[in-house]
């Protein structure tokens, strides 16, 4: 007879407060802020870090110096160099993956105990020369006489010399997410109103869950150096923002007549995050006390000109159908917010009868998504997104919410450029 199939779950989940880009932690590398998460994380567990089996972390925007920056962190933190670490990408969703293949090694037995996260500074972001130049310094370490070297600028030209910046668009389409989100809004008949006060209400929770001391538990003081000021919460989330504020803002992408704005887009962000996740027995011979179990999910893609950012919606209805739910079994929704637009799109697609069958292959609607029970605690657009970090800050908030808020089931779900996205069922542990 087969032996039954480990369960995961998250004991526990962390992150350093997250910073607009530019501030807090300007002067420091993704690896910094990653290791000051798995620090953080491993200080307040009830488990030695030689009980660690593999470390996995995500990121998007790689530095050359740390491009493996889940081991660099791991070391850096001072975990034992005889743990396995590695790095995963996949743009906004890469922590989701990194938790996710955390699940798998749990379930097949290859590990007990994982440490999954992620990572981003976008204050500090790779920036090249252009490809003609490269070459020629690349062609430089052969060069062995002075002729070689005065030949050095022959077909150079000054702007040969100017940087090489890189953009948040698609390789595949050239479009920014932005414009994307813009003309996917258009489409789905989400105004600028609705748009605004959706950021709003996102701001709202944020500094509400932040002032009740909502957050506490999963925030992860930082010491910065080289002064080691503490920083203690999130920055980017604006208390006393308004529609009126919001309404002036100008249209970010596309000009004049476009709806999205800086006001309700997520913005640029440092920040990092961690977890633990273990075999459910295991965590029991440990004496932790898991706070979920982790239950189903999927990774889905699609048309990355049309839908870059509907994966949600498409992903959901794969995540219930497994097991056998609806949305109205779901007691905590924690999506990623990239956008107010993309996040109305997504609600509306759910929700649409005509989406369900053209695109879905269902004869009804997914269905609607109470508001009452959706991120409640701010999201990305408040809480602000470093991309390879919120993932694991979805897990980490949901299965917070579960006790919290007296639930049984919880959904996560992000998009991510590339036209792919996420979803992924916890369910809460019952000692």
């Amino acid at each position: 007879m087969a032996n039954q199939q480990p369960e995961a779950v998250i004991v526990d989940g962390a992150r350093i407060p997250f910073q607009r880009s530019g501030t807090g932690y300007k002067k420091l590398m993704s690896y910094d802020l990653g290791r000051m998460a798995i620090e953080g994380l491993i200080g307040r567990a009830n488990i030695s870090p030689e009980m660690i089996d593999r470390v996995i972390m995500g990121t998007v925007i790689q530095d050359v110096n740390t491009s493996n920056v889940a081991r660099e962190s791991a070391l850096g933190a001072g975990l034992p160099n005889r743990i396995p670490a590695h790095t995963v990408t996949q743009a906004c969703i890469s922590s989701n993956q990194a938790t996710s293949s955390a699940v798998d090694l749990v379930r097949s037995g290859q590990a007990k105990v994982v440490l999954a996260g992620g990572t981003e500074t976008m204050s500090d972001i790779p920036i090249r020369f252009r490809r003609k130049f490269r070459q020629k310094l690349l062609d430089a370490r052969k060069y062995k006489s002075l002729s070689d070297w005065l030949s050095f600028f022959k077909g150079l030209r000054p702007s040969h010399l100017l940087p090489e910046i890189p953009e948040i668009a698609e390789f595949s389409t050239g479009e920014t997410m932005g414009e994307s989100c813009d003309r996917m809004a258009a489409h789905f008949g989400i105004s600028r109103k609705a748009q605004d006060e959706y950021s709003l209400r996102s701001h709202q929770l944020a500094a509400k869950a932040t002032n009740e001391g909502l957050l506490d538990q999963e925030l992860l003081p930082a010491a910065v150096p080289p002064d080691f000021e503490v920083i203690q919460q999130d920055n980017g989330f604006r208390e006393d923002t308004s529609m009126e504020k919001l309404q002036k803002l100008s249209p970010a992408f596309i000009k004049p007549h476009g709806t999205i704005t800086a006001g309700n887009s997520s913005f640029l962000t440092d920040g990092a995050s961690a977890s633990l996740i273990m075999e459910a027995e295991t965590a029991r011979k440990l004496g932790c006390t898991p706070k979920a179990y982790l239950r189903e999910y999927t990774f889905v893609a699609q048309d990355p000109k049309d839908e870059l950012l509907l994966g949600p919606a498409y992903a959901t209805p794969q995540v219930l159908d497994r097991m056998g739910l609806a949305l109205s079994d779901i007691d905590i929704f924690e999506f990623h917010e990239a956008f107010a637009g993309q996040i109305l799109t997504v609600l509306k697609a759910l929700n649409s009868d005509k989406f369900a069958r053209e695109k879905l292959d269902k004869d009804k609607k997914v269905g609607d998504i109470p508001m009452d029970k959706f991120n409640c605690w701010g999201g990305s657009l408040s809480l602000g997104h470093p991309f390879g970090a919120t993932g694991t800050r979805l897990v980490t908030t949901a299965a917070n919410r579960l006790h919290h808020e007296d639930g049984q089931l919880a959904l996560v779900a992000a998009c991510a450029a590339g036209g792919q996205g996420h979803a992924m069922i916890l369910e809460r542990y019952e000692g």
